[in-house]
């Protein structure tokens, strides 16, 4: 009877372990998915300005006429 009590003890520990580690990992997943929350607003702004002047680069670039050399097919 002994051993029966040992091991639902340990078992009990390595389950409270678990649960430690587990709740250590989802703190660090919150504080992660804030910092990337935070860097996103903050990077929106530059983002949106980066795209805009990669568009007006895209349509101000005037379409290359093909010229009379060697054409590959």
């Amino acid at each position: 009877m002994t051993w029966l009590a040992m091991a639902v003890a340990l078992g009990s520990a390595g389950l409270a372990v678990l649960a430690w580690c587990s709740f250590r990992v989802w703190l660090g997943v919150r504080r992660l998915a804030r910092e990337l929350e935070r860097t996103r607003r903050r990077l929106g702004p530059k983002h949106s300005v980066l795209r805009a002047e990669v568009r007006d680069l895209r349509d101000s670039r005037a379409p290359a006429e093909a010229a009379e050399g060697v054409r590959s097919s």
